[in-house]
């Protein structure tokens, strides 16, 4: 009998995927999915991704399909809907039908079905609910979370002081100081900067978020099943997650010895307040897993993203010394120097407002949003989109809209000032989501942001290493998210 060879081999593979693709083509429904190029066999369009900056790869799709269309990665259908109108209605219009967490397997498996930021259903609602109700109020005990959060700006102000005019880079001390705010929110109190588990805590935050954008993390993302059995940057993310959940349980445990039902002092005491409402009720989703999970979703959705949108403002400053000057005059005006910013001050700083606004908007932290799926069949637009399709609603096309942002790529707080130099709101201004999914933390993060950032521009004058014109304030991509390019500085005392 005559043998294939390798060319009768290729060939009948050429064969096969060539069926396979005219076999899509013609299944039921198939002209109903938003368009997108055409998938492999088993790897999808993974081979037309450029996966270093996956955000720019769907922007170039949009340009050729539309702000509505389908890519495939490996078996798991996408849609990626890449415009400020479809976003928007995705998000708020039909948010009961885009509300559930995309599918994220390494997420999901570390998430274990509970959390805020990682689980769906009725597990993610009341979870939700607790945390919004809990942060929204920007009190929990006998200090305010504003109190909490000049108490860290103070420290960080001395952190650089101790610098004596050398060159730092200063997203170690940001990251510090974030993480701090974040822990006497949640634990109660501060750690010393210099304390070694909480170095070790923020190194394994941080060592995680590099991880995601390894090449095996995210062929695990799409080769799960396969995967689990290999080692890779996966392994180390399961092994980093399992020593934070320990480095939490830890601070639980001392919280369940000393918990006063009449006096939550921190987020653990006003979640074991509620475990023991809710004690009677054995399916409660207000369990020791839940509480550990929450809280380690608020620091890997609040910490590191803060600590990068403060460093990106301090380079961009710098880049824009005009800028920089002006927000000095007005903290001068409004502040002064001999008491802390606070949030009652930013409604009398319309320029520092808009400059931040601005800073945001450029930023641009999570251009494709996190994933989102699908809770049913939904009718969208003209297209049918099958229930449990995980979903990009993109935020980067509303905050670069050419439309309500003139010239999008350069950086200008007067995007966000109107004629008599008041702070211009915009509905395009959504860089942290809107909708069910919207960050429950923004409070939060708008306060650490306005509070640290003029705390540090009340205190110094930031020196750049080389001219102005000379930095390169372009923000890098890093799997789902952008962060400014590694940097030093010095600040002089004003």
């Amino acid at each position: 009998m005559e043998t294939w060879g390798a060319p009768g081999i290729f060939l009948l593979l050429c064969a096969a995927c060539l069926f396979f693709l005219s076999v899509r083509r013609k299944a039921p429904g198939r002209q109903r999915l938003p368009p997108g190029p055409q998938p492999l066999p088993w790897v999808g369009n993974i081979l037309q991704l450029d996966t270093k900056d996956f955000p720019r790869s769907l922007e170039k799709l949009s340009q050729r399909y539309g702000p509505i269309f389908t890519i495939h990665l490996g078996s798991q259908r996408v849609v990626v809907l890449y415009g400020h109108e479809v976003a928007q209605e995705a998000l708020l219009a039909q948010g009961d039908s885009f509300g559930a967490r995309g599918s994220n397997p390494i997420l999901a498996k570390t998430a274990n079905g509970t959390g805020i930021g990682f689980s769906n259903g009725e597990t993610w609602r009341q979870l939700r609910q607790f945390a919004v109700a809990t942060l929204g109020s920007l009190e929990v005990g006998k200090r305010s979370f504003e109190e909490r959060i000049q108490e860290e700006a103070s420290f960080l102000v001395e952190r650089l002081r101790n610098t004596n005019g050398r060159p730092f880079d200063p997203s170690r001390f940001l990251s510090q100081a974030t993480a701090n705010i974040l822990c006497s929110v949640s634990f109660g109190s501060r750690f010393d900067y210099e304390d070694e588990e909480f170095l070790g805590f923020i190194r394994l935050v941080q060592e995680n978020a590099l991880l995601q954008s390894s090449p095996m993390t995210k062929l695990y993302n799409i080769f799960p099943t396969i995967l689990e059995y290999f080692p890779g940057s996966h392994k180390k993310i399961f092994k980093n997650t399992e020593e934070l959940k320990r480095f939490i349980s830890r601070r639980v445990k001392r919280h369940q010895e000393t918990t006063k039902p009449s006096q939550p002092q921190d987020f653990i005491d006003a979640f074991l307040i509620k475990m023991e409402q809710e004690k009677q009720n054995s399916g409660s989703v207000f369990n020791l897993q839940g509480l550990v999970r929450s809280i380690l979703d608020l620091f890997i959705g609040g910490a590191e993203s803060t600590s990068l949108t403060l460093s990106y403002a301090l380079l961009t400053l710098m880049k824009h010394p005009e800028v920089k000057e002006k927000v000095h005059q007005e903290i001068d005006t409004v502040i002064g120097s001999s008491r802390s910013p606070c949030m009652a001050d930013l409604g009398k700083m319309p320029y520092t407002d808009a400059v931040i606004h601005e800073i945001h908007r450029t930023l641009v932290l999570v251009p494709l949003n996190l994933p989102h799926e699908t809770t049913k069949d939904t009718l969208f637009r003209q297209y049918f989109i099958p229930k449990g399709t995980t979903v990009f609603p993109a935020l980067k096309p509303s905050l670069h809209d050419s439309r309500e942002f003139p010239n999008p790529l350069q950086f200008d707080p007067g995007h966000f000032l109107d004629d008599n130099g008041g702070l211009k709101e915009s509905k395009f201004f959504i860089p942290l989501s809107v909708g069910q999914r919207a960050c429950i933390g923004k409070k939060l993060v708008d306060m650490t942001i306005f509070v640290a950032l003029t705390s540090i521009l009340q205190h110094f004058d930031l020196v750049p290493l080389v001219a102005p014109e000379d930095l390169d304030a372009s923000p890098a991509p890093a799997f789902l998210t952008m962060a400014p390019k590694a940097y030093q500085l010095c600040v002089a005392p004003r």
